[in-house]
């Protein structure tokens, strides 16, 4: 079968495909308690593992109950762009137009209608090196150029003035950035941000954040959202990471005006509308008890994060920048003399524990890092640690 030319820009999502290997070692003789083996600790998905709130499953139960499930307006229940705007006013201090507010089929879905309506063949949108794959993937499947910019952790490996700067083309459309970031869990500095927004705005550009690690922000200077940059920001959110609603498949994008109408239009004709089930119970995530149930959730993961990094760091796997946000560490796995994919593989083998490597992640530093998600429980992370530093303890000695 004769395929389409942009298939050949999208590379494998090799977090998924490390996935499979981890869960193909779980069902061998090595993870088998018959034979002595231990079960697979996995800390390459970023996925926390608190789930839905109480509130928003109740909510699901009882609007199933009730029989009828239909279709809802494509950008989304008014109530639930309210209850979004509501809490964007409660928590930012920002005035945000319901109407502005898109509600998708999950962040992926908004990152595809926002990338259908401003980028074309012939457009360059720049992010940094390291980022997530799929941002570039969603830039390369309209078939507009992804360009990645390698960044330093002194530059927190975000995206910097300078380096934009320079590379900068007539051909360049905008930039997609994400703070904080996967897979460093950092985020960029608020005033960073702002000159370079000011910058893509006077070369008539756009700027994408993706924002859904932002609720999960850990220091204060870190903690504001794009949009208070300006209504021509747009802004990617979604309600499964700080929400906890992974599977429901749910997000939302805050847009200038000018897209609301193209959005819409694109969405109707892509998937109808986001699922309505998932719309009705997320109206449950504002309520009170659900908002004091995730913030007791985020200081739970800034827990995990300092039991990590500095054991990490200890073991000869430092981590350069600390994670202000989100639920990454960025290890330079270097010292151990593996490449970062030969380092998850053995570790996958002999220590049942799956990581990422860096490849997904961009050229720059895909073959030294590796990324370790810490959202999983306290016992798990602390039983995962101790098998990595054993098994780094016998490879040195081989």
């Amino acid at each position: 079968m004769r395929l389409a030319s942009r298939i050949g820009n999208i590379e494998p999502f090799y977090v998924m495909e490390c996935a499979k290997r981890a869960d193909e070692i779980a069902r061998s003789a090595v993870c088998d308690p018959a034979q002595g083996g231990r079960h697979m600790i996995y800390l390459n998905i970023g996925e926390p593992d608190f789930g839905a709130s109480e509130a928003v499953r109740e909510a699901a139960t009882r609007f199933t109950a009730a029989g009828r499930i239909p279709y809802t307006h494509a950008n989304g229940l008014r109530a639930l762009r309210q209850r979004v705007s509501d809490w964007y006013r409660n928590t930012q201090r920002l005035d945000i137009d319901p109407d502005r507010i898109v509600i998708t089929a999950g962040a992926s879905a908004a990152l595809q209608l926002a990338c259908l309506a401003l980028f074309q063949a012939g457009n360059e949108v720049l992010m940094p090196d390291p980022s997530y794959p799929c941002n570039r993937h969603f830039v390369a499947a309209v078939d507009a150029t992804p360009v990645l910019i390698p960044s330093t952790a002194a530059e927190r490996f975000q995206l910097s003035l300078e380096r934009l700067s320079q590379r900068w083309t007539e051909r360049s459309r905008g930039v997609l950035l994400a703070s904080p970031s996967n897979p460093t869990g950092t985020s960029i500095a608020p005033d960073e941000l702002a000159r370079i927004h000011a910058f893509v705005r006077e070369r008539g550009g756009v700027t994408l954040v993706d924002e859904i690690y932002q609720p999960l922000s850990y220091d204060d200077r870190y903690a504001r959202s794009a949009l208070a940059l300006g209504e021509d920001v747009v802004s990617i959110n979604s309600f499964s990471k700080y929400f906890g609603m992974t599977g429901w498949r749910l997000g939302w994008l805050v847009l200038p005006q000018a897209l609301i109408t193209p959005v819409e239009k694109l969405a109707q004709n892509l998937y109808i509308c986001p699922s309505t089930i998932a719309q009705q119970a997320a109206l449950a995530c504002f309520e009170p008890e659900s908002l004091t149930e995730y913030e007791r959730r985020r200081e739970e993961l800034r827990r995990r994060r300092d039991l990590v990094v500095p054991a990490l760091q200890a073991m000869g796997l430092p981590v350069p920048v600390v994670p202000d946000g989100a639920f990454y560490a960025w290890a330079d796995a270097s010292g151990t003399g593996l490449g970062s994919w030969d380092l998850c593989m053995d570790l996958m083998q002999h220590a049942q524990v799956a990581l990422t490597p860096g490849r997904d992640f961009g050229p720059a530093f895909g073959e030294r890092f590796l990324r370790l998600s810490f959202a999983s429980g306290m016992d798990d992370l602390r039983d995962a640690l101790a098998r990595i530093q054993a098994r780094l303890d016998q490879l040195k000695h081989r």
